[in-house]
């Protein structure tokens, strides 16, 4: 009995991996409909082509959070018979619980360091597609305990070195220096910061000193520090 080919639109920001993805999933007899590197081309391609099933990072731009995982919700709750199978290094459990809020049918989240074959990608694609569930269980107990963690320990390793040195008392001009990239890409990782944060721009905005305190609470760091706005 032959197979369906699966139709599917892929979303994913690294231009290398998903060029791969696309040569590996066609290989495989998979029709990548379209590609996305942003959640709001993923929106597009899929209320286009009505794939089967959209493949989603979580971190998309342009802040690199959690737009992936949002527009897959929004996916759920235009097309819920669009099957959505969540591909990212990270997991967000708020967001993945309002995914899984309507229903566990047709949904997946898989962790890319955990996928060893690329048999397994695609046999959790076409279970997904079909309506059923492929769940990474390491995905699953993060989720289970996602309310405990913390806003630091949802920042990517380089977001975490930028809030170090604000904790230092560092200009955002001193932090791209010391880290040899541009001002804005500095400025990027902050905003990433406030987000995670949950820091809202105020009439005073001292979002930077309270990002620093969250940081000195949560590290244990008690030593005192002078920041600058």
């Amino acid at each position: 009995m032959v197979e369906k080919r699966l139709r599917v639109v892929l979303a994913e920001d690294s231009v290398v991996l998903r060029d791969g993805m696309v040569e590996l999933l066609t290989a495989r007899g998979c029709e990548v409909a379209a590609t996305a590197g942003t959640a709001t081309e993923l929106l597009a391609a899929v209320a286009e082509f009505r794939p089967d099933v959209a493949v989603v990072d979580v971190r998309m731009p342009p802040t690199h959070t959690d737009e992936g995982i949002r527009a897959a919700v929004e996916i759920r709750a235009a097309a819920p018979e669009v099957g959505i199978l969540v591909f990212s290094q990270h997991i967000e459990a708020a967001w993945t619980s309002r995914l899984l809020a309507g229903g566990a049918t047709g949904i997946g989240y898989l962790l890319k360091e955990r996928v060893a074959r690329t048999s397994e990608f695609v046999d959790a694609l076409r279970r997904v597609a079909e309506g059923g569930v492929a769940l990474d269980p390491e995905a699953v107990t993060l989720m289970m305990r996602g309310d405990r963690r913390t806003p630091v320990e949802d920042l990517t390793p380089r977001e975490r070195e930028v809030l170090e040195l604000m904790a230092q008392g560092r200009s955002n001009r001193s932090i791209a220096e010391l880290l040899v990239v541009s001002e804005r890409a500095v400025e990027k990782h902050v905003a990433a910061v406030f987000t995670k944060f949950g820091l809202h721009r105020t009439p005073s905005d001292n979002r930077r000193v309270k990002a620093v305190l969250t940081y000195l609470a949560e590290s244990g760091d008690g030593a005192s520090v002078q920041t600058r706005r």
